[in-house]
């Protein structure tokens, strides 16, 4: 296994990311895999470039919500499937935020797919493979004591800032934000910031101009509906994106 100068020991393998210690204590470097998932990994494969992709991705979209005031790990990339990152306390709940009705939440509410959301709507899960992810309520959030009432509101509230900044700029080049989620983080000193990736992986991507179902996914989906052309999906997006983002900065 090649690793990029200066890291140090794994601190973290997940899905589709490794997360590994560096000759800084306020320094993590992490390592996109080309590893896809699906369905709690029950379905899995190598698709070659997938790493690289998001992980540029990933670096634009941190930039952009960066120069909108939007806290997030991200300090810069070092080499295609390398990205400089703040340690962050992850927060053990996965922020869900949705514009358009599609995927589990068309299975578990009378909800047509495609129905817009006004206002999006928020989901919360909590963060255990082995429970299956289980979607929280307030009194079950409050049950497992994970966040505070104030950290809550500003959970709340970063997740519709991500969400406002996201949705504009992929309407600029043609994406319907349709819904995505999040992992966020405490740093150091306390701040909460946005953390993981965000990534064609983590967000559902419907291109505009086009209306067969199918044909418009850009996103996970054609994995988990075994449509094919993931990679070339994830590039078409990374064309667009950069199309109207400033090239990435490289950290050091």
């Amino acid at each position: 296994m090649t690793h990029t100068p200066g890291t140090g020991p794994l601190l973290y393998e997940g899905k589709a990311k490794r997360v590994y210690a560096t000759d800084q204590d306020d320094l993590v470097a992490v390592e996109y895999k080309d590893d896809a998932t699906a369905f709690n990994a029950l379905k899995k494969a190598q698709l070659l470039g997938k790493g690289a992709l998001n992980c540029r991705i990933s670096a634009l979209l941190f930039e952009h919500l960066e120069r909108l005031g939007v806290p997030t790990h991200y300090l810069g990339l070092q080499g295609d499937h390398w990205m400089m990152v703040r340690p962050v306390r992850v927060v053990p709940v996965e922020v869900v935020v949705r514009n358009v009705a599609a995927g589990s939440l068309c299975r578990q509410m009378p909800i047509a797919a495609g129905t817009r959301l006004d206002p999006p709507l928020l989901d919360l899960y909590y963060k255990d493979d082995s429970l299956g992810d289980p979607l929280l309520s307030e009194a079950r959030l409050e049950r497992l004591a994970l966040v505070t009432p104030a950290q809550m509101e500003s959970i709340r509230d970063l997740a519709f800032r991500v969400n406002g900044a996201l949705r504009q700029l992929f309407a600029q080049v043609g994406l319907e934000l349709v819904d995505f989620k999040i992992e966020l983080g405490f740093t150091s000193t306390g701040e909460l910031v946005v953390a993981d990736e965000i990534s064609p992986d983590t967000c559902r991507l419907w291109n505009r101009a086009v209306s067969d179902a199918q044909e418009r996914i850009l996103d996970k989906d054609r994995f988990r509906q075994d449509l094919g052309g993931v990679v070339e999906a994830y590039g078409e997006v990374l064309k667009r994106v950069q199309g109207v983002c400033p090239e990435p900065r490289v950290y050091g």
